[in-house]
């Protein structure tokens, strides 16, 4: 049995994923902003435990984690949780600049960084669902597209300096997927919302799980799902 922190459980594809690791028997931890909202986790996913820290507010996640009891050692940290704001770079404050870049790059990388000695221990994977905004961004996504260019940064950063150290890095980059966000995105673009026409993510959390499931003597160090349609 192996043992997985997943952010961004609530719902689309981090839901998707904690519901697949729970069904198949493993250890399941997933992180909560609050303890409202650990509540809630617990509660749609029986079984599984709940660390409680706002990725949103990086700087607090040490003394939150010090208050808790986060796993010995830990085979996986799936970072699947984000926020996404469009607007033209000439409207956009810096507090929608903040907020994005806190959930969707800093907060992940001091999360791993809070929880590296596991993942060492376990010469664990850490993978990062960025998003092809991370590869290309657009008009009216530039805090997006700069937090995800960042992720990528970071997981390749991340994947040199732990290489020695027995850890894998991965990267999935989902395109648009029929989740709560991409309804935002919608509203926000003025259009109208066809789930039909994105992936599942289901299909996402099977790509994730391919990555998590890769046999020790390979890694998949970049991946990119796109819909059909």
């Amino acid at each position: 049995m192996s043992t997985h922190l997943v952010t961004g459980a609530g719902s689309g594809i981090g839901a998707a994923v904690a519901r697949r690791l729970l069904e198949r028997g493993d250890d399941l931890w997933l992180l909560a902003r609050d303890a409202g909202r650990a509540r809630e986790l617990a509660a749609a996913f029986p079984g599984a435990r709940t660390l409680v820290g706002d990725l949103g507010e990086p700087s607090r996640l040490s003394w939150a984690l010090g208050h808790q009891a986060p796993p010995d050692r830990l085979d996986s940290l799936l970072h699947i949780a984000g926020v996404v704001e469009l607007g033209d770079i000439g409207d956009l404050t810096p507090k929608v600049w903040n907020e994005t870049l806190a959930v969707n790059l800093v907060g992940p990388a001091e999360l791993t960084r809070l929880l590296l000695p596991q993942l060492r221990l376990s010469q664990g994977h850490v993978v990062f669902v960025n998003s092809t905004a991370g590869l290309e961004a657009h008009a009216q996504w530039g805090p997006y597209g700069a937090s995800k260019h960042g992720l990528k940064a970071l997981a390749d950063a991340l994947r040199q300096e732990e290489r020695a150290n027995g850890l894998r890095v991965t990267t999935v980059f989902p395109g648009r997927t029929a989740t709560p966000m991409q309804v935002k995105v919608h509203r926000q673009e003025g259009k109208a919302y066809d789930a039909e026409r994105f992936m599942d993510p289901e299909s996402v959390a099977t790509a994730v799980l391919t990555a998590v499931d890769l046999p020790r003597d390979a890694e998949i160090v970049n991946l990119t799902v796109r819909p059909r349609t």
